[in-house]
């Protein structure tokens, strides 16, 4: 029969047939307009077929006249499903909660990526993202659309040349083009440069103000180097002075080094243990068995378990225990010498400015008692030397 999917929704039953009046029992329903369809007889005195769920009232009749029985042996149909759906309502509820939930949170921004932009521009974007509801959480249909977003960032926010905006599943990713602006020249105050320690000019170079000192010259600590007063005399003005002078400083340094030395390295084997951490419970979850290492340390990460934002009291905690185990070191007397004075030298770098940089080294006392190795070392450094103390209007 045609349009045989629209049975799905009345339903229908699978009957067989059974007697010596199956071709009486067909031939009255075909008379009494009852549809039948997939007629199959496997044997002779047997037949199935389909009929309408609405008209098996209707064929009882018809089977009792014609001295055949009948046996119900399939169903389909949207009302054995409804039937079904409602015998099972705590499958049919989670699964309507389940895909309401994903729906939900798939409709929710988790995520805002900025690329291309400097912090201070990126705290600005996401402020002004913040005060047009573009964050983590909202929901996105209650958002503006994608070119609007971008039109009010780019109009709210002088520092940008263009931003592209583009949504990706739950995260808004945005390219940020920002302006080349120049630089805002730094505002000095008038002032004289001094020099901050005893040393010998090696090198200068004044931009502004009156130099006071040349080359060569040995100047003390406070010593004015530049002057911020410049003119002739009765046509004076004060100005900020600058200038880079560079001198050759002295520093010393007292170093020791221990010829025998004790101390703990690792060996490479380790142990690691999960747990599942409830409160303050912990579950193993793997890694069991006892640390048989001798000596030891510990290391100990956990993270929290989340959910969306919230920190659950649960968290997963991971322990690795290294093996470690104790070595002896031992230096000649040379070998701690000079291991003291490349010591001595890394310390001094650190302490330097970068473009200072050490000239000479001299050796000017070492020592050598009770299993130790001490040195005195004289430096020679070239470094700026410049400092600076306000000029004020009188002076």
């Amino acid at each position: 029969m045609k349009n045989q999917w629209m049975n799905f929704f009345s339903g229908s039953v699978k009957i067989k047939v059974t007697g010596k009046g199956i071709e009486r029992f067909l031939n009255d329903c075909v008379r009494n307009g009852i549809p039948i369809w997939d007629v199959k007889k496997p044997y002779t005195d047997s037949c199935t077929c389909h009929i309408n769920l609405r008209d098996i009232s209707k064929i009882r009749p018809l089977v009792r006249k014609s001295d055949c029985r009948l046996r119900f042996i399939g169903k389909k149909g949207l009302p054995f499903l409804f039937r079904r759906t409602l015998l099972n309502s705590g499958f049919l509820i989670g699964a309507i909660l389940f895909f309401s939930i994903i729906t939900f949170l798939s409709n929710m921004i988790w995520g805002i990526q900025i690329e291309g932009a400097k912090p201070e521009t990126e705290h600005l974007l996401r402020k002004e993202l913040t005060e047009i509801g573009v964050q983590k959480g909202k929901l996105q249909f209650l958002v503006a659309d994608v070119e609007s977003i971008q039109r009010q960032l780019s109009d709210n926010i002088d520092a940008i040349t263009w931003v592209g905006v583009e949504l990706k599943g739950t995260t808004y990713h945005f390219q940020v083009v920002e302006k080349n602006q120049p630089e805002k020249p730094e505002f000095i105050s008038p002032r004289h440069l001094t020099a901050k320690k005893k040393a010998v000019i090696t090198d200068m170079f004044v931009e502004e103000g009156m130099p006071l000192v040349t080359v060569n010259d040995h100047v003390t600590e406070g010593q004015v180097l530049v002057s911020g007063i410049i003119g002739k005399e009765g046509q004076t003005k004060i100005v900020p002075a600058r200038a880079k002078i560079f001198g050759e400083t002295w520093y010393k340094s007292e170093v020791m080094v221990e010829l025998t030395t004790k101390f703990y390295v690792f060996t490479g084997n380790y142990k690691t243990k999960h747990y599942l951490k409830f409160w303050n419970w912990s579950l193993p979850i793997w890694g069991f068995g006892k640390n048989e290492f001798k000596s030891f340390e510990t290391e100990t990460h956990e993270k929290p378990i989340r959910f969306i934002k919230w920190n659950l009291p649960i968290a997963y905690t991971k322990i690795t225990s290294r093996e470690n185990e104790e070595v002896e070191r031992t230096y000649t007397v040379e070998q701690a010498k000079e291991v003291a004075k490349q010591y001595a030298k890394n310390k001094l770098e650190e302490e330097l400015d970068e473009d200072a940089k050490i000239k000479g080294e001299k050796v000017l006392h070492q020592s050598h008692e009770n299993g130790k190795v001490r040195l005195s070392i004289h430096y020679q450094v070239i470094e700026n030397i410049v400092t600076s103390i306000p000029l004020v209007q009188g002076d």
